[in-house]
């Protein structure tokens, strides 16, 4: 693992039998550092997260870490135990449908208190505490504390999903298409506040979009994928300002097109 890094993907593949979700991947991950994964639908980049977040096995491949005490550890080799508490602390994942990332039936307050738990904290006024704190930050009133997932906008729900995986200061969390769906000036609002809470925490993200604008404003490195695989790769704006596989050059023309 190169010095420094937070994971290292090598030579990562997902086979469905004959259909390749995706195919000899590799990337490292640095503190701080966000990465785009582009890609029209069916490119691969939503099986790579998957892969990634140990939802999937990999056909082929490994994933290594960077724990907190130092030690580099291959997340298959983990123990299912160990790897859902490195999700449910160190890691964070930001869905694309806020319900499947909140507990709908508990209150804002409990969705975000319950990660606090997994940490080992107990004392209930000082978990309120951190989640009224945590519903002002992504600008959801305190006073809905008590309310239900259900009574929230989509664009609170993401920001409550928001809410609910920062409260533990991880250190590496992954975005799937967050803002996809939402109206246009929720998405510029959630955005906007993303790209302050990755700033000020110095988050790595990982963030799987098909806007090419929101991995503009977002992330430092990107990669396109097609069909499975990696084409191209590098700094966000050199790759979107100059690039070079036909591919990429594509989605960008559309883009400045629409």
């Amino acid at each position: 693992m190169r010095e420094g890094a937070l994971l290292e993907a090598r030579g990562l593949t997902k086979l469905y039998g004959p259909h390749v979700g995706c195919a000899d991947v590799s990337f490292d991950l640095f503190p701080g550092e966000v990465l785009a994964i582009v890609g029209e639908s069916g490119s691969g980049k939503s099986t790579l997260l998957s892969v990634l977040s140990t939802e999937m096995e990999p056909s082929d491949g490994a994933v290594s870490y960077r724990m907190r005490d130092g030690a580099v550890e291959s997340l298959f080799d983990l123990d299912e135990a160990r790897r859902r508490v490195l999700m449910r602390t160190d890691w964070g994942f930001i869905r694309q449908d806020a319900a499947q990332g909140l507990r709908m039936r508990v209150s804002a307050g409990g969705n975000v208190g319950e990660r606090l738990m997994a940490v080992g904290q107990r004392h209930y006024g000082k978990i309120r505490a951190s989640a009224e704190d945590w519903l002002a930050r992504v600008e959801i009133d305190v006073a809905r504390i008590d309310d239900k997932p259900t009574t929230f906008s989509g664009g609170m729900r993401q920001r409550l999903q928001i809410a609910r995986n920062l409260v533990t200061h991880p250190r590496l969390v992954l975005m799937d298409e967050p803002t996809s769906g939402l109206d246009v000036s929720v998405q510029a609002r959630l955005l906007d506040l993303i790209r302050g809470l990755v700033a000020e925490l110095g988050l790595a993200v990982i963030i799987v979009t098909h806007d090419l604008a929101v991995a503009r404003l977002l992330s430092h490195r990107i990669m396109v994928m097609r069909h499975g695989r990696v084409i191209e790769t590098g700094l966000t704006d050199q790759v979107l300002d100059d690039p070079h596989e036909p591919y990429t050059q594509l989605l960008v023309s559309s883009v400045l097109a629409a």
